[in-house]
């Protein structure tokens, strides 16, 4: 949610990553580098990439209307991870515990709308 908070016309992609490292990081916690956050468009993985580190003031300029995703993975350990032998499979290399969560979101007039609420209500 500190990235997703980052989120407005006229911020920088590098806000939201900052965002996301400095809370992370703060909490002694580390962020996954391999894997990023992307636009949502015509294709559903396209540019922008959404790194979830990063520097305030840098990347891209958010504007109203624009769709991404913010998906950071963090790590109780360090940051190095390793793919399994299937493929798919995720792990820590240093056995740590680690989590991820993806939320769709729109750049709104002053801030930024989710598009994957959790817990959707029925």
């Amino acid at each position: 949610m500190a990235g997703i908070n980052a989120v407005r016309p006229g911020a920088r992609l590098g806000d939201v990553g900052h965002a996301i490292q400095s809370l992370a990081e703060n909490a002694g916690f580390s962020v996954v580098r391999e894997y990023c956050g992307h636009g949502i468009g015509r294709v559903y993985h396209e540019a922008p990439q959404v790194l979830h580190y990063g520097q305030r003031g840098t990347g891209l300029v958010l504007k109203k209307g624009m769709t991404f995703t913010v998906e950071p993975m963090i790590n109780a350990g360090i940051e190095d991870i390793d793919n399994l032998d299937d493929g798919w499979t995720v792990v820590t290399k240093d056995g740590s515990l680690s989590a991820q969560w993806e939320h769709m979101i729109v750049v709104t007039d002053n801030g930024a709308e989710i598009l994957t609420p959790w817990p959707i209500a029925r």
